[in-house]
């Protein structure tokens, strides 16, 4: 069964965690700072992270920003927890490269139900390593998009997004679709998100962004 590592600094938060996951056959391990999550993290690197954003040693987006810059876990699985809530806080730890977010107050079966998906998600994923459409190219070995062979900076949501539009060319993809493949969440009134990311992407992708297509009240296609 998947490791969990938790950290979370409010104690009964944590253990509402902890029971939660628990119960639901994982093997857990919480921590209450930053410390010593980094120095059991050089022992063993679990499968799914539950990251508070508000720490008392550490901010969480900073710790974030760090395990997606190192080679071990780059790739982790990271489910933001925090009380934060406005679509800017989300849209900001989404593209530094969270997988999910969730708000407090929150219920069990919600927690349990989006670590459940994310992990299904990452642990299924058989994504191919090279991507073309036109002009754009994506190398999933070194995570860099080009459009005519010249390098373009994506955020972590861009690419996966790109990676994820290209992957389907030709079929139309609703906003929720988007939201549930790229940022593990299926909730409806998030979906602005999406117009949002499409936008800047469109705008990076220069000439080659007139390929992403808007479809009217459904979503996006690429062709």
């Amino acid at each position: 069964m998947a490791i969990i590592y938790i950290v979370e600094d409010d104690r009964n938060i944590r253990e509402i965690e902890t029971i939660a996951l628990k119960n639901s056959g994982y093997t857990v391990e919480a921590f209450e700072l930053a410390k010593p999550f980094y120095r059991r993290l050089d022992e063993r690197t679990p499968d799914l992270v539950l990251l508070d954003v508000m720490l008392p040693d550490e901010d969480g987006l900073d710790i974030l920003k760090k395990l997606r810059n190192r080679g071990d876990t780059k790739k982790l699985p990271i489910l933001m927890v925090t009380a934060k809530s406005t679509e800017l806080d989300k849209v900001r730890g989404l593209d530094m490269g969270a997988d999910d977010y969730l708000s407090k107050p929150f219920g069990v079966m919600e927690l349990v139900s989006r670590v459940k998906a994310l992990l299904r998600r990452t642990m299924a994923d058989t994504e191919e390593k090279f991507y073309r459409l036109g002009d754009i190219f994506m190398d999933g070995e070194r995570r860099m998009a080009y459009v005519k062979d010249a390098p373009i900076e994506l955020t972590f949501k861009e690419y996966e997004l790109l990676k994820y539009l290209i992957s389907n060319q030709g079929i139309v993809l609703t906003r929720e679709q988007i939201m549930g493949q790229v940022w593990g969440t299926y909730f409806e009134g998030e979906t602005r998100t999406v117009d949002m990311h499409i936008k800047t992407l469109r705008q990076k992708l220069q000439e080659e962004g007139a390929r992403i297509r808007t479809v009217r009240n459904v979503g996006y296609v690429i062709e």
